[in-house]
């Protein structure tokens, strides 16, 4: 299993909800077994700088290749690059099952 998950910060407040909304064009694309969406709560003690996470979770490599593929991912990184300043991405094989 591939577990993706993105960061994002916005490049100012009142951007956040159209960020969330480009990036909810991602959970259209049938490859993913689990995708959310989510405004980062801001709880932590040493740093909140994120706005917005993207969690993926793919069967395979080939699953994830195909969720990159797809005009969706396209249409997405379109509207949303240039409401965005900061996007930070990490794609691993989970060793561990949900």
């Amino acid at each position: 299993m591939i577990r993706h998950i993105v960061f994002f910060t916005a490049k100012s407040p009142d951007k956040i909800d159209a960020i969330c909304e480009g990036l909810s064009l991602l959970s259209d694309i049938p490859h993913s077994d689990v995708f959310e969406v989510s405004r980062n709560n801001k709880v932590d003690l040493y740093g909140n700088e994120v706005d917005v996470v993207v969690y993926a979770e793919f069967a395979d490599r080939a699953a994830f290749d195909a969720y990159k593929s797809h005009p969706n991912y396209a249409e997405a990184t379109r509207r949303v690059r240039p409401l965005r300043d900061m996007r930070h991405a990490a794609d691993f094989e989970a060793v561990t099952q949900r």
